[in-house]
């Protein structure tokens, strides 16, 4: 800034045109400039100019700072310094440690007793049901034991393997069982106190399923108040086959009176689907009569007629009466004047129906035989 000051005085006598030879006031003039004014003034003038233009740039840059109120600062862009990236140091990759597979020991043999096998001699009148009963097997396991496909085939002198309990039950001995209902029904139940004593429980059993059944047989368990067994007992349908929806009368007897039983229950025990192949159903009864003698008891009279193409054998005629409540009240099983019909033939029958009850209200009658020529075969 002093600069500029000094140099304003020199500018303005240029400027207004005075001889560059005339002297400069006494505190400028000196003897260099008295000596050689021209020489000393192009220099002076040159300097001058050099220094004003100097001057003027600085100028301008101070007034041009100061006008914006605030010094502004260069911030020198700082130089990035590049970070160094330490890789992990990477050993030996660890093998994969193994999960040990548990010890399992070598099963120990147990040793398993071997059964003592039980042989049976069939006897006269036996089934598979009382055998089965008897030894506590299942009829199946009876059959399968023994290759019994037709249980009508037995013959007496047979001799029977009896399977074991454990056979006869299989593998699910210790699995809980799921009952499957049997399709058969029990109905029309009517209880009788003999004057000889004891129990008589009366009552048909209902084919229920799509399938001809055999050996039907049904149980009745009579309990107490505290649900308490009094007394058990079970008895076959008196047919033997029961066609599907046909009914078939049953009596199970009670050596004990039972007077005092606060319920009972009456359901089916077994039944199988039926080789029919043995039986023969092609009779009709006929010229049904009945009339009422004393003491309540009734005489039935009838004739089946063969009405098949083939002979008839062991000819037998189940008798059901029914009070007016149409619970079974007398059932009854004969064999008729002959039980050997031809075909086309016929038979009569005459039976006494003692009914437990009464009065009877109606009576049905059927009939079933067996076929000659497997009966032949089964004696052969």
């Amino acid at each position: 800034m002093p600069t500029v000051i000094l140099l304003i005085p020199l500018m303005n006598r240029i400027k207004s045109g005075q001889p560059q030879g005339s002297p400069l006031p006494a505190r400028h003039h000196n003897s260099s400039f008295a000596r050689c004014p021209h020489s000393a003034a192009r220099s002076a003038l040159r300097l001058c100019s050099a220094l004003v233009a100097l001057s003027i740039r600085w100028t301008f840059a101070i007034l041009a700072l100061s006008g914006c109120g605030q010094v502004i600062t260069l911030t020198p862009i700082p130089t990035l310094t590049p970070t160094a990236t330490v890789a992990p140091i990477t050993g030996p990759r660890p093998l994969a440690t193994a999960t040990p597979i548990p010890y399992t020991p070598a099963p120990t043999a147990t040793p398993t007793a071997t059964p003592t096998l039980i042989f049976y001699t069939i006897q006269s009148g036996d089934t598979l049901t009382t055998i089965a009963g008897r030894y506590n097997v299942t009829i199946p396991a009876l059959q399968e034991a023994n290759g019994i496909l037709d249980p009508r085939t037995l013959q007496s002198g047979t001799q029977l393997v009896i399977p074991s309990l454990n056979e006869s039950e299989g593998s699910t001995a210790n699995a809980t069982p799921t009952p499957t209902p049997m399709p058969i029904a029990t109905q029309n139940i009517y209880f009788s106190y003999p004057t000889s004593g004891g129990l008589l429980v009366l009552g048909e059993i209902r084919n229920e399923s799509g399938d001809i059944l055999e050996q039907v047989r049904v149980g009745v368990t009579f309990l107490d108040a505290q649900e308490k067994i009094l007394a058990e007992g079970d008895g076959l349908a008196m047919l033997d086959l029961v066609l599907p929806g046909e009914v078939a009368p049953f009596t199970i007897l009670f050596a004990e009176t039972l007077s005092k039983f606060e319920r009972y229950h009456i359901y089916p025990l077994s039944a199988v689907p039926a080789y029919v192949g043995g039986y023969y159903r092609d009779l009709v009864v006929e010229d049904l009569r009945r009339e009422r003698e004393r003491y309540e008891s009734y005489t039935v009279r009838g004739t089946v007629r063969n009405t098949g193409k083939e002979e008839t054998v062991s000819l037998q005629v189940i008798l059901t009466a029914y009070d007016s409540m149409d619970r079974v009240i007398a059932t009854r099983k004969i064999v008729p004047d002959h039980n050997v019909v031809a075909p086309g033939g016929e038979t009569t029958f005459t039976a006494i129906l003692v009914p437990m009850g009464g009065p009877v209200a109606r009576i049905h009658v059927a009939a079933q035989g067996r076929r000659y020529a497997v009966n032949k075969r089964n004696e052969g």
